[in-house]
């Protein structure tokens, strides 16, 4: 364990300045996206400004749908400068690709619920309910 004396910010600190809670530190943390920080005499953690930039690129990543796992190649993409960009642009048109899809399901997920919508009549027998019926049938919808 790497003990210092200098300055940082503690870990409440850090969380509220990068937007996530303390055990999304710890566990990113765990998980090596974050490298161990220093630690204070007492024991408490210690971060420099680097781990708020670090912990928004996680955050940023995260909320475009990025995996944990697809942040930390990210990650180390930005670290290489050679072949760094073309490898970031790789990962985010397969991402968009993958969006996309989604995207095309949920909208055939949504076509198909409003069928079944139009076609109840939102009152009667529940035996003769035709989303229930639809949903217990054999048929694909």
């Amino acid at each position: 364990m790497k003990t210092t004396n200098e300055t940082g910010f503690s870990i409440g600190t850090v969380a509220r300045r990068a937007g996530v809670g303390v055990d999304t530190i710890r566990y990113y943390e765990r998980e090596g996206l974050l490298p161990a920080p220093a630690r204070r005499a007492s024991g408490y953690r210690v971060y420099g400004d680097q781990a708020i930039e670090q912990l928004r690129f996680i955050r940023r990543a995260k909320e475009l749908g990025f995996s944990l796992d697809e942040v930390r190649e990210l990650m180390a993409l930005s670290a290489d400068r050679e072949r760094g960009v073309t490898g970031v642009k790789q990962r985010a048109q397969q991402r968009l690709a993958a969006v996309e899809q989604r995207m095309a399901e949920l909208e055939r997920i949504r076509g198909g619920l409003q069928t079944l919508i139009d076609a109840c009549p939102g009152h009667g027998d529940l035996d003769t309910c035709p989303i229930l019926k639809a949903l217990g049938s054999e048929e694909d919808a």
